[in-house]
């Protein structure tokens, strides 16, 4: 079983890797927080009427790591498993995509959108400007 996990794990790149669920992602934050961590210390995590069984966890983790998210070292039969993206470069692939999807691959049209849909305060205004001034 972990020759499947780790053939696909050596064959998912940056480039190609496949769109995290909601159960996944939930996951994957907390492995960002912290750092590495066994099956155990990610149940411990999760709130306690949120805790599923570890074996839903692990099966999870492993799904991760056969997607390229994680990476992990092997004790026994005990795998300790940390992220093998940043959440920073997740993010940035999640934007890409929406940008892609729902914007037509412009940002002028994402950023009208967040000006009008999210109803900014005149501060958060001043700040875009800014971070638009600053790119010059």
């Amino acid at each position: 079983m972990w020759t499947f996990y780790l053939n696909l794990q050596k064959s998912a790149t940056k480039n190609n890797m496949e769109e995290l669920s909601k159960a996944e992602e939930k996951i994957m934050v907390i492995f960002w927080k912290l750092k590495k961590a066994f099956v155990k210390d990610i149940i411990a995590e999760l709130p306690d009427e949120q805790k599923p069984p570890y074996n839903t966890i692990s099966s999870v983790t492993r799904i991760l790591a056969g997607k390229g998210y994680l990476k992990f070292k092997a004790y026994g039969k005990t795998y300790e498993y940390y992220p093998a993206v940043t959440q920073a470069y997740y993010r940035k692939l999640k934007v890409k995509k929406m940008l892609s999807a729902q914007f037509g691959n412009s940002p002028a049209s994402l950023l009208s959108f967040i000006i009008k849909e999210e109803k900014l305060s005149k501060d958060e205004i001043k700040k875009l400007k800014e971070i638009i001034n600053d790119i010059d």
